[in-house]
């Protein structure tokens, strides 16, 4: 009972950080009753450890992704099973490096493999980072403004060595090892855990202060953020496009209205969410009703810049499938799908980007030579999706923007090449109501936050039923709108040229562990090899 209960107690502590705001600290000890029971059960020599620490993973993915299955029961399942089995075999990993390694070593041998893991998981075919550890501070924003030289794998490497901290002080305890050392090293050891612990907590706030400003600027770009609250499992059973079209219309109409003076003087850029039209045709944009409306509509309005979703579609013709992903509409025509964000004014100026990082079997088929043969069997069930491969901006006027499209403000590195590239100001659109009004889509917001801090750009965040806002560089939410209402937010970004140390020289934590875990990998397999222990 009692490693069942560290295995449940490892998943609780490990979820509320994730749930609840401001308890990221909780993550800090919140790996240590995973390491118990590992000790304990070794100690008593349980055989199939790994159900043990297999079912603790389960249990914390559950707790925490468990609205997954409100979009698709079966992806949800698949993300809860598949990425508990993957950190389990970090696990049991670890576990077979303690045959050939010793004393702390297997430990150090963890928390580099498992943050190599995490850095490898942002650029896998089949990605779920949902679950990074230095996430778990994105609703404790203040604690980690340090993120703008590390990223978040920088929390991931505070949490792992702050827990094994913790668990190595309560092994010298528990065995009597503690009472063999002398006094200086006791208190060194003391000393040495307090500052893990405290220090990060310490320089957060002095670091973060130099942003307590950081909305006010010399050169602003003024949005206005709407979210039409449009049900999408029943989009186009309820309302047409052109009804969906109107809503819209009518709602920045009316914030425009009593500005249009304004507007003539500086730009202003309105957003609307994710996928919000489905009829656009790439490089044959006038054969959109949605754009063709937006368009006409915009001429009366010359400074305004629009920011929308869009299902879009590419139609090529040739013999041959031009890829794996191509859907044959009908003879020598083909047909490739995007979800795209769209930049348009009045003078029907239109700049497109194709989002890159998609969601697996929803959007995007990995590894499309295997399995899009096998999706064809089935009957076409999932999404296929194809990014443009490499960052673009979009401009409102002039001014340089980049747009995250849903899913990719989980993306850290990923998501700074939208600021190399020149970016001085972000925007986000997403539609999270597939979740529910559950933890998902608070989840989703809070992660935008840490990307505020780490490339120190403002966001505007338009969701389709909430929650939108406007994040700071600081990584404060801003006027974040209800759920599941309609809502127009109006406010400005503040524009930034700076580079952050994590923006100019990317993941340094994520590439150290990884080249850590090749060496120490090595090594074991040469003591395997070998047959000594060190």
């Amino acid at each position: 009972m009692l490693i069942w209960g560290l295995v449940v107690l490892f998943a609780v502590l490990m979820s509320v950080p994730y749930i609840v705001p401001h308890t990221g600290w909780m993550a800090l000890f919140g790996l240590v009753p995973l390491l118990c029971m590992e000790r304990i059960a070794t100690l008593l020599e349980k055989k199939r450890i790994w159900i043990y620490h297999y079912s603790a993973f389960v249990l914390w993915n559950a707790f925490t992704t468990f609205w997954v299955c409100n979009a698709t029961v079966g992806g949800g399942l698949f993300a809860i099973f598949a990425n508990s089995l993957q950190m389990s075999l970090v696990f049991g990993l670890f576990r077979l490096s303690k045959r050939k390694f010793s004393g702390a070593l297997p430990y150090i041998f963890l928390m580099v493999t498992w943050i190599a893991w995490e850095r490898f998981y942002f650029d896998a075919e089949i990605s779920w980072p949902w679950l990074v550890l230095g996430n778990s501070f994105a609703r404790t924003t203040w604690a980690v403004q340090w993120y703008e030289i590390t990223g978040s794998l920088g929390g991931s490497l505070w949490i792992w060595v702050s827990n094994l901290g913790i668990f190595g002080m309560l092994v010298s305890l528990s065995d009597g090892s503690w009472l063999r050392w002398n006094a200086k090293a006791r208190c060194a050891a003391i000393i040495g855990l307090a500052a893990v612990l405290s220090v990060p907590f310490i320089i957060s706030p002095i670091i973060g202060k130099k942003y307590d400003d950081s909305m006010d600027a010399e050169q602003t770009l003024d949005v206005l953020i709407v979210q039409p609250n449009i049900d999408p499992y029943n989009k186009f059973q309820a309302m047409t496009q052109d009804q969906q079209n109107a809503i819209v219309e009518g709602m920045i109409s009316r914030e425009l209205s009593c500005r249009k003076e304004d507007t003539l003087a500086s730009p202003l850029l309105v957003l609307a969410p994710e996928t919000f039209t489905s009829d656009i045709i790439v490089g044959q944009y006038d054969r959109s009703r949605t754009w063709r409306r937006f368009t006409r509509f915009l001429k009366d309005y010359p400074g305004v810049s629009m920011l929308f979703g869009a299902s879009a579609y590419d139609y090529i013709e040739s013999e041959n499938a031009p890829s794996h992903t191509a859907r044959n509409v009908r003879d020598g025509l083909w047909v490739e799908s995007h979800n795209s964000a769209l930049m348009i004014d009045g003078s029907a100026e239109t700049e497109i980007f194709h989002k890159n990082k998609l969601v697996v079997a929803v959007e995007h088929t990995p590894y499309p030579a295997i399995f899009c043969k096998i999706d064809d069997l089935l009957g076409g069930v999932m999404g296929r999706c194809i990014g443009q491969g490499d960052i673009s901006l979009l401009h409102a006027g002039d001014i340089p923007v980049g747009c995250a499209v849903c899913y990719e403000s989980v993306y850290g590195e990923y998501y700074t090449d939208y600021i190399r590239k020149g970016a001085r100001a972000m925007t986000i659109i997403t539609n999270d109501a597939w979740w529910g009004d559950t933890p998902g889509y608070r989840q989703h917001l809070s992660y935008a936050s840490l990307r505020a801090i780490e490339t120190r750009r403002a966001i505007a965040r338009c969701a389709n039923t909430g929650i939108s806002a406007i994040i700071s560089p600081s990584g404060e939410i801003m006027q974040p709108t209800p759920w599941w209402e309609q809502a127009v937010i109006s406010g400005s970004l503040p524009l930034r040229d700076d580079l952050t140390f994590y923006v100019s020289h990317g993941d340094i934590t994520g590439r150290v562990c990884s080249f850590l875990f090749t060496l120490l990998l090595l090594a074991l397999i040469v003591r395997f090899i070998a047959g000594k222990q060190v």
